[in-house]
C-alpha cells in the first residue's frame, strides 16, 4: 500500500511538471461534452398534447401511424424522460419569449423579453456560445424566424413584438442556417408600392407577389444585407434542396402553412413550401459539415397556435407534424454517438384534455363475460368517448382560422349563422346547428377593454360567457366559441385560450453520460444550463 501511495504521488508530481494534476479534471469534463446538440421545441406541447398523439397512434381505428407507435416511443427506447417547470421570473405562467430565453441562456427571464435576464440585461445565448466554440448553428421553425421562440436563441430585445429589430439581430448574430417564414420583416417598406421597381424585383427574386407586404417602417433591405454577409437566399423547396452552405430560407411572408394544409399538400408535385421535416433534415445536412459540431434549434411552433384557438383537429395534425420531424431527426442520429437530442416544450397551451360527459351516454348492452351472464346489462353511467372520434378529428379539412377567413370574405349579407354552420359542417365532422352558430357570432361590449392595447383594444368582441378573462386574443375568440360548440361531440375540453403552468416533458437521447442530468424534475433554466455545459 505504501509503495502504491508513493507511485501515485510521483505520478502526480511528474504530471504537475507537465500540466499539473488538476487538468485531469478538465480532460474528464471535456470527455463529457458532446459534439452536436439538437433542441426540438414543441411550442405549447404539454403532456396533454403528447397524450393526444399517443391516443391517436394507439387507439384511432384507422391511424396513419401503422406501427401504432410514435417518435416519442422511439426516443425513449434508448433515452430518458424528465419533467420541467416553465415559469418566468416572478410569474406562475410563462410566455414563449421568456421560456425560450430561459432555454437559450440558462437564466430566468422576464415576461415577453427576448435574450435578456430578469433584470433586462442581455445574456449570451447558446448560439452565441456555440459560435465562440467554432461550431455551426441553425434555427428552423414552422412559424416565422422572427417569432418569439427562434428569436430568443439569437436576438436581444425588450419585447417579442420588435420583430423588425429581431430580424436585424438575427443577421448580427449570424446563425449559419435560418429556415422559416417571415419574409415580410426583411424587406424595405417601399416594397409595398405595387408598381414600384423594387416591388417587381423582390417579387421576381422571392417568387412572392400578392403576399409580399413589408412589415418594416424603414427602407432597410435585410435580404441585401444577408447577401453581403455571405448567405445564400432561398425562397422555395427546390432552392432549399440545392443549397449547400450558409443559407437564409424565407418561405412565406408571415407563417408557414398549418399542419392540415401540410398534410393535404405534402405529396403535391407543385408544392413550393418545404415541410418542417424537410427543413430540419436540410439543416442537419448543412450543419453537420462542420468538423467542430453544431447546435440546431427546431421549433414545431403551430402546436401553440392550434392550442390558442382550441382547435382539436388542427392540434392533432400539428402533433403529427412534430412526430414526423422527430422521426427524421432520429433517423439522422441513429448512426451517431456524438449528438444530444433534447425534445421539450416551452409551455402548455389551452389546458386541453379529453373528458367524459353526460351527453350521448351509451345504451345498455349485453356482454359475453361470465360475470354479466343472466345478471345485468353493461351500462356505463357516462359517455367516456369512442376512439372513432380520433379518426374524425384527423379528417378535418380546414382549420378554424381558415373557416372564419372564408366566412369573413363573403359579402356581409351572406355572413349569417346558417352560412357559418354550413362551412363548419362541410370542413369538419362535428356538426353545429344554426342556433349554435348564432351564439358563436354573438358580440358584447368588451369587458376587458384597454384603449390602444394590441389584443384587448376592440370595443366590441365575441361574447365569452365563461372564463372570458383567459381568452385574451379576442379577435380569434369565435374559434374558441366554435370549440365549445363541438366539445361534446369531440369529448374535448379546453380551459383557456392562453398558456398554463403545467410542467412539460423533457425527452433526451444521446451518449449515456449526457442523459442522466435530465431525468429528474427541472426548470427550463436547468435545461438551458445543461445544454450550455454539454457543448463545452
Amino acid at each position: 500500500m505504501f509503495r502504491l501511495i508513493i507511485k501515485l504521488s510521483v505520478y502526480c508530481a511528474i504530471s504537475a511538471l507537465i500540466s499539473s494534476c488538476s487538468p485531469l479534471k478538465t480532460l474528464e469534463a471535456e470527455s463529457k461534452s458532446v459534439k452536436n446538440i439538437v433542441l426540438i421545441i414543441g411550442d405549447g406541447m404539454g403532456p396533454q398534447q403528447v397524450g393526444l398523439l399517443l391516443a391517436y397512434a394507439r387507439q384511432a381505428p384507422h391511424s396513419i401511424l401503422s406501427a401504432r407507435t410514435t417518435a416519442f416511443d422511439r426516443i425513449l427506447e434508448q433515452g430518458r424522460l424528465g419533467l420541467s417547470l416553465t415559469h418566468a421570473a416572478g410569474t406562475l405562467v410563462t410566455d414563449s419569449a421568456a421560456s425560450a430565453t430561459q432555454l437559450a441562456t440558462g437564466l430566468l427571464a422576464g415576461s415577453e423579453m427576448i435574450g435578456l435576464d430578469r433584470l433586462g440585461n442581455p445574456q449570451e445565448n447558446i448560439i452565441e456560445k456555440a459560435k465562440h466554440l467554432g461550431k455551426a448553428t441553425g434555427l428552423v421553425s414552422d412559424t416565422r424566424i422572427t417569432h418569439a421562440t427562434p428569436a430568443a436563441f439569437a436576438a436581444h430585445q425588450t419585447h417579442r413584438s420588435l420583430e423588425n429589430e429581431i430580424a436585424e439581430d438575427l443577421l448580427r448574430t449570424g446563425p449559419d442556417v435560418m429556415f422559416s417564414a417571415g419574409l415580410n420583416y426583411w424587406i424595405p417598406q417601399q416594397a409595398n408600392v405595387k408598381d414600384s421597381r423594387l416591388h417587381k424585383e423582390l417579387a421576381a427574386l422571392t417568387g412572392h407577389d400578392d403576399d409580399l407586404v413589408s412589415q418594416r417602417k424603414d427602407e432597410k433591405n435585410l435580404l441585401r444585407q444577408a447577401l453581403d454577409k455571405g448567405y445564400a437566399l432561398v425562397f422555395d423547396k427546390r432552392q432549399m434542396q440545392r443549397t449547400q452552405g450558409r443559407t437564409l430560407g424565407l418561405f412565406a411572408g408571415v407563417a408557414m402553412p398549418n399542419g392540415i394544409v401540410e398534410t393535404r399538400t405534402k405529396h403535391d408535385a407543385g408544392r413550393t413550401e418545404p415541410t418542417l421535416a424537410e427543413m430540419s433534415v436540410k439543416a442537419l445536412e448543412i450543419l453537420s459539415k462542420n468538423e467542430q459540431g453544431f447546435f440546431l434549434m427546431i421549433e414545431a411552433g403551430q402546436i401553440d397556435w392550434a392550442g390558442h384557438r382550441n382547435d382539436t383537429g388542427l392540434l392533432l395534425h400539428e402533433m403529427l407534424r412534430m412526430d414526423e420531424t422527430l422521426h427524421r431527426v432520429l433517423d439522422w442520429a441513429d448512426r451517431r454517438d456524438d449528438t444530444l437530442i433534447i425534445v421539450t416544450a416551452d409551455h402548455e397551451t389551452g389546458g386541453f384534455g379529453f373528458s367524459y360527459s353526460g351527453v350521448n351516454i351509451p345504451r345498455p348492452s349485453y356482454l359475453p363475460g361470465s360475470f354479466f351472464a343472466d345478471k345485468a346489462q353493461f351500462q356505463p353511467g357516462y359517455n367516456f368517448g369512442n376512439p372513432e372520434i380520433l379518426d374524425r378529428l384527423y379528417r378535418q379539412q380546414r382549420s378554424y382560422t381558415e373557416i372564419f377567413k372564408q366566412f369573413d370574405s363573403l359579402p356581409k349579407k351572406q355572413q349569417t349563422a346558417a352560412t357559418l354552420a354550413e362551412l363548419v359542417n362541410r370542413y369538419t365532422e362535428f356538426d353545429i346547428s344554426e342556433a349554435k352558430a348564432e351564439k358563436i357570432l354573438a358580440t358584447e361590449d368588451n369587458p376587458l377593454y384597454i384603449e390602444g392595447h394590441k389584443t384587448l383594444g376592440s370595443k366590441t368582441v365575441p361574447k365569452m360567457e365563461v372564463n372570458g378573462e383567459f381568452f385574451v386574443y379576442q379577435k380569434d375568440n369565435r374559434e374558441n366559441l366554435l370549440a365549445r360548440a363541438v366539445a361534446a361531440g369531440q369529448q374535448a375540453v379546453w380551459s383557456t385560450g392562453t398558456h398554463t403552468s403545467t410542467p412539460v416533458y423533457v425527452f433526451v437521447r444521446g451518449p449515456e453520460y449526457s442523459l442522466e442530468p435530465f431525468a429528474k424534475i427541472l426548470h427550463h433554466t436547468d435545461i438551458g444550463h445543461l445544454a450550455l455545459e454539454a457543448l463545452r
